[in-house]
């Protein structure tokens, strides 16, 4: 059957949906919308997304064990037939970063990969979490959409400003090289195969200085897929704001249609 996923970062879910996320989803044709960084607890996310979910839209979701930080889900127009929260990691499946959800003969998957800083503990811990992921996702062999915010540029063609930032947490070797690793071991990157050689489309850009305006962004934001849904995937966009003062997230959601 035919599906449109969307996945966005919310950036704080009590936050936007108080910018016009709920706008959003009552407007939006997808069929599956996955969100990043709710930073809020089951009870919270069901509470602000009320009236979505009065309208018809079924929630599974993945609360985050830190106060204020992560939270993940997946928004569908029907319930699922099975929801599975992490991925059998002692150290991170209560983080709320990963939450997977059975349609029919597909699985979707939203994923927070957290940002982290070169040369800290914040990026060795994003470090234990790809190699986690990366096995989890890897040694599976159904039909997945994993979409979410990855926190990484894979390309030079994925950041405005590569140049600058060539050691930074996001655009690091060892990043962009665990990413060459998941598409060789299947997953297709379907908004690049859609948009090839072209610089981004980009879907976070800083709320510093005039990144929206001048579209310095980063394209951090992936569906990554793997089995037949891959070849299905026959337009892509990035949902970006018309002006800066219509956002509800930094991110804009990323759109794809499946045949």
């Amino acid at each position: 059957m035919p599906y449109i996923i969307s996945t966005v970062n919310v950036n704080g879910v009590r936050a936007a949906t108080g910018k016009g996320m709920l706008a959003w989803l009552a407007a939006t044709e997808a069929d599956i919308v996955c969100v990043q960084e709710t930073r809020a607890t089951d009870e919270q996310t069901k509470a602000v997304l009320a009236p979505a979910l009065d309208a018809g839209w079924w929630l599974s979701h993945a609360e985050p064990e830190s106060k204020g930080r992560a939270g993940v889900g997946i928004l569908s127009r029907r319930a699922p037939s099975a929801v599975r929260i992490g991925f059998g990691s002692g150290e991170f499946d209560a983080s709320g970063r990963y939450v997977e959800a059975d349609f029919d003969e597909v699985t979707v998957a939203s994923v927070y990969v957290h940002s982290g800083e070169a040369g800290t503990a914040r990026q060795e811990e994003k470090y234990r979490f790809m190699a986690e992921l990366g096995v989890h996702l890897t040694t599976r062999t159904d039909d997945v959409v994993v979409n979410g915010d990855w926190n990484i540029a894979h390309t030079e063609l994925d950041l405005k400003n590569w140049k600058g930032n060539r050691k930074s947490a996001g655009f690091l070797p060892e990043e962009r090289a665990w990413i060459d690793e998941l598409l060789a071991a299947g997953y297709v990157d379907v908004v690049r195969s859609l948009h090839p050689e072209v610089a981004g489309p980009y879907s976070w850009w800083s709320y510093r200085g005039r990144a929206f305006d001048n579209d310095s962004g980063w394209r951090i934001d992936y569906q990554l897929v793997r089995g037949d849904l891959a070849t299905r995937a026959k337009h892509a966009v990035v949902e970006r704001a018309a002006t800066y003062d219509q956002r509800w997230s930094d991110h804009a959601p990323v759109t794809v249609q499946y045949r």
